[in-house]
């Protein structure tokens, strides 16, 4: 269980001076961009679009990425058994699956439809919409800071696959 280290003391801070500083009508809803039902549908339609321009590899990586989600984030979550900010008698917010599935919903979604733009606006929505979800979680106190950074990272590989992936097929079908 995650309840020592150096990082928990400004953790706790920092999530006391943040939660409920902005309403929870709103908070709520940028949280909700990390629903299932809201981020995979950005995604299904990104790897449909790419699939339907050629790059089938690339939108099944991005798929393949979003599936391995849930196995990478739910035994994080049953092995530290953090509680939330808000539930101290609940455990398993350790990392956030919300910012993890935005995070690779849009990101993915973004290195799909990129090639087809010259332009950055995939990118920049990607980040924004991954970041208010973060912000939302944090804010409403659904999550601790450190829960919605270790999501991140842990996607992190997940993503770089994809962008590899991405830009190995681009390369092909341009060569």
């Amino acid at each position: 269980m995650l309840v020592s280290g150096p990082l928990l003391t400004p953790d706790h801070a920092l999530s006391r001076a943040l939660v409920r500083t902005v309403p929870d009508s709103v908070t709520e809803r940028l949280s909700d961009l990390g629903n299932v039902p809201v981020a995979v549908p950005v995604l299904v339609l990104a790897m449909a679009y790419a699939a339907r321009r050629g790059r089938r590899l690339a939108a099944g990586a991005a798929g393949l990425a979003m599936a391995l989600v849930p196995a990478l984030v739910i035994p994080f979550k049953q092995w530290t058994a953090r509680p939330g900010p808000l539930e101290p008698w609940a455990a398993g917010y350790f990392p956030s699956g919300h910012t993890a599935t935005a995070a690779v919903a849009y990101v993915g979604a973004a290195l799909l439809v990129r090639p087809y733009t010259r332009r950055a606006w995939p990118t920049a929505a990607a980040l924004v919409l991954m970041g208010a979800t973060a912000a939302g979680l944090v804010l409403r106190g659904w999550h601790w800071p450190l829960d919605v950074l270790a999501s991140l990272l842990v996607c992190a590989p997940l993503l770089l696959g994809v962008r590899w992936v991405s830009h190995r097929s681009r390369r092909r079908s341009s060569g």
